[in-house]
């Protein structure tokens, strides 16, 4: 079953408390972190209680813009991307797997914004999502 993690407002995100309640997806969150704060894509991270979701949220930004969310779930890490109409076709021309492509296809627009979620639950994973976080700033503004 999926379980959404960290709904306790008074236990903080930290290495030490994540080791402890994501054992099974810890190497691979350190990895995703890795990469994400690597000269490459030189992103930050920000984790905030939001009271709205009564979870922990990771903001993930580049030069103050958000390029995308983070939520961690029983088995796999949950990344969520918001482009626009316009900007969400481009996903189609990345050279990353199929089904992210298809994921998109039908996608409901949340107000002036078109999702991409991701499950990332293996490291193999992290190589699209490298090519989606390239691709997000190259069409921010």
């Amino acid at each position: 079953m999926e379980t959404q993690l960290l709904r306790e407002q008074e236990i903080i995100p930290n290495d030490e408390n994540l080791s402890r309640i994501i054992p099974g997806l810890f190497t691979l969150y350190q990895n995703f972190i890795s990469l994400i704060k690597s000269d490459k894509h030189s992103l930050n991270t920000e984790w905030n209680y939001y009271k709205d979701g009564k979870s922990w949220l990771c903001k993930v930004t580049y030069k103050k813009k958000t390029v995308f969310w983070l939520s961690l779930w029983n088995d796999y890490l949950k990344v969520g991307f918001y482009f626009t109409e316009a900007t969400i076709k481009g996903i189609d021309q990345l050279e990353i797997a199929k089904e992210i492509k298809e994921s998109i296809k039908d996608v409901k627009m949340v107000g002036k914004l078109a999702p991409l979620i991701i499950d990332i639950s293996k490291d193999e994973q992290l190589n699209d999502l490298t090519k989606i976080i390239e691709y997000k700033k190259s069409v921010m503004k």
